[in-house]
């Protein structure tokens, strides 16, 4: 696999893209997208630290895997390509910052406005084969995506943890919440929110608050 990554992310990755288990991914991954019709797209597999640079990284938000529907999945979490409808979660978390902020429902899913401006937007998993969600889990992923995490613990201070539902709150063992911020919520998928565990946690007014507080630009959600 051709690691289509940020130079400014590769002094911190170099060793684990030489671990055995990431070899091994990388040649499950080669075969599964010369098989089959697999997401995001491969040159978009690293997009999330493509937009969002190490030094510039400020927010940290949690996903579990690519969309696996045709034309959605573009590489960064819960978001989606430009003209692609958006899926239920990503529309209850437009809701929330319409609600937490009074910003207008946007019409583009395209998420990489918010990763430009420093917000990590990462699933522990980053491929999928298209139609089969989970198909690419526990394959070697989620171990490389627990050690970005635990590097961006060591390595920075005052980030923002955005931890929405319990595969991300799983998450919480490799941050140092001594030097970090977690917020964590109910997921905003249907089924979690419906039950009242998404709406009103004011995930993004806290986010900017943070920032604001440490000197740091806020988030233009």
């Amino acid at each position: 696999m051709n690691v289509v990554i940020d130079e400014s992310w590769k002094p911190f990755l170099r060793k684990e893209f030489s671990k055995n288990y990431f070899e091994s991914l990388a040649q499950f991954v080669k075969t599964e997208y010369s098989k089959y019709t697999c997401y995001p797209k491969g040159d978009r597999i690293f997009a999330a630290f493509n937009h969002s640079q190490f030094e510039n990284t400020k927010v940290v938000i949690i996903g579990q895997d690519p969309y696996h529907g045709p034309g959605q999945a573009n590489g960064l979490c819960f978001s989606v390509k430009e003209n692609v409808p958006h899926p239920p979660s990503l529309i209850n978390i437009f809701k929330e910052i319409e609600a937490d902020l009074g910003i207008p429902y946007p019409r583009s899913g395209n998420l990489e406005r918010w990763a430009d401006q420093g917000i990590l937007l990462i699933n522990a998993t980053l491929t999928v084969r298209a139609r089969e969600a989970g198909s690419h889990q526990k394959k070697g992923w989620e171990t490389f995506t627990d050690a970005v995490i635990s590097l961006l613990s060591e390595q920075k201070t005052g980030l923002v943890f955005l931890l929405w539902g319990g595969y991300a709150k799983k998450k919480i063992p490799l941050i140092n919440s001594e030097k970090h911020h977690i917020l964590t919520s109910g997921h905003p998928s249907p089924l979690s929110a419906n039950r009242g565990l998404w709406f009103g946690n004011k995930h993004f007014s806290k986010t900017n608050k943070i920032l604001r507080d440490q000197g740091s630009s806020p988030i233009d959600w």
